[in-house]
């Protein structure tokens, strides 16, 4: 019996990157998975990816930023399924870049980033009650806990998810009903890789020295997270959120000008700084 048998799941953003890896983790667990995205052919590839593995899915096109189109996604996992168990906020993204960015590219921020994984939670609360309780996850980042320069909109939404997930914990614990959250770091998936220089193969090396674990993440490592924050093993966790990011937050950001004087100073003294990597 896989760790997720007999449950439903709601996983949006589910048409590529880590919500394709979350909905496929989640059917491989033996959960019954509704794939939502605006990506009506992305969307499909995964519930085809499922159905052909064995799994169960069906696909429901979903604009997170429509609160009625939300109201449907719930609605859909209950007449296909019967019930709703497990609740996956994965949507997110951002436009809004300096301070004196327009103010539409904030407030397009917020409705991915905020806004919808609230309409999430709202509309899968009665149904997480009626079954008795369940699991709410949402995708927030590692950027919520240290941010990344200059992307202020996208930093202060993932921290808002964070206080959010904490926030509906506490109301909701009565309820048997989980609220957990996960922080990814450098995952390739096609929206990181589209903001970073050169290819794939470029990014995965760039991914891969930017935290202590040398290696790129992978959505199968967020999916692994999910898959137990949804299952009953973790019925006694809830308002946490946790990094899956290879120790990315654990690290400090270095300044250019820092780590040039760093450089300088060991080629003039022949040191080597104990956190350069032997490839650097």
């Amino acid at each position: 019996m896989g760790k997720l048998t007999d449950k439903v799941a709601i996983v949006t953003g589910a048409g590529s990157g880590m919500g394709r890896g979350i909905a496929v983790g989640f059917a491989h667990a033996g959960a019954s998975v509704v794939v939502s995205d605006v990506n009506d052919d992305g969307g499909t590839e995964t519930v085809e990816q499922i159905t052909a593995a064995g799994g169960t899915a069906v696909f429901q096109h979903t604009d997170v930023t429509h609160e009625d189109e939300i109201r449907d996604l719930v609605r859909r996992a209950v007449s296909e399924f019967g019930q709703l168990n497990v609740m996956h906020n994965n949507v997110g993204g951002g436009r809004s870049s300096g301070l004196d960015g327009a103010v539409e590219d904030w407030d397009a921020d917020h409705a991915v980033n905020l806004r919808a994984p609230l309409l999430g939670i709202k509309h899968s609360v009665p149904e997480l009650k009626k079954a008795g309780g369940g699991a709410i996850i949402s995708t927030t980042s590692s950027c919520g806990i240290r941010p990344l320069p200059a992307i202020h909109g996208y930093n202060s939404f993932k921290a808002g998810l964070i206080m959010l997930t904490m926030s509906a914990a506490q109301e909701l614990g009565q309820f048997f009903i989980r609220v957990n959250a996960i922080a990814p770091g450098w995952t390739i998936t096609p929206g990181l890789t589209s903001t970073l220089p050169g290819d794939l193969e470029d990014a995965e090396r760039i991914a891969s020295k930017a935290q202590p674990i040398p290696r790129p993440g992978r959505p199968r490592d967020i999916a692994n997270c999910a898959v137990f924050l949804a299952s009953d093993e973790a019925d006694f966790i809830t308002g946490v959120t946790i990094p899956v990011d290879g120790g990315f937050v654990t690290m400090t950001n270095q300044t250019p000008a820092t780590e040039a004087e760093v450089r300088a100073v060991a080629e003039r003294s022949g040191t080597v700084p104990l956190y350069w990597r032997e490839d650097d």
